[in-house]
């Protein structure tokens, strides 16, 4: 018998939310798919072309851009928005501006929010 816990329970929520979103999202050449996932202290983000199969590039709040606020007094949802903003940063250097947003089974709330708003500051559209 295996052993439930509410951690796997939740857990096993999210991803049956995150498959859900990802019938209906996808990324293409033209609009690849910023993909967010977040654990208890961090949060990272992925721009993926499902096309092709490929993560195009990535960002994660353990990145040494933000070594600074990481070691300043800056909280996880500022440290999400600033991982946001340079995600799109590297995103518009890559010559990409429009991406659908996926969530990742994570309601649109606190930190993921925060990512995604950081993410529209620095410049994608989704």
């Amino acid at each position: 018998m295996a052993l439930r816990t509410k951690t796997k329970d939740r857990e096993a929520l999210r991803l049956r939310r995150h498959r859900r979103v990802r019938r209906k999202v996808a990324g293409t050449p033209e609009r690849p798919r910023l993909v967010v996932h977040r654990s208890s202290k961090n949060i990272q983000g992925q721009i993926a072309d499902d096309v092709a199969g490929k993560v195009l590039l990535g960002v994660s709040t353990l990145d040494k851009e933000l070594k600074a606020l990481r070691d300043g007094d800056a909280k996880k949802i500022e440290l999400s928005r600033a991982a946001g903003k340079l995600l799109a940063e590297r995103a518009k250097a890559a010559g990409i501006t429009r991406v659908v947003f996926d969530r990742g089974g994570f309601l649109y709330h606190g930190r993921i929010a925060a990512f995604a708003e950081g993410a529209r500051e620095g410049g994608l559209e989704f």
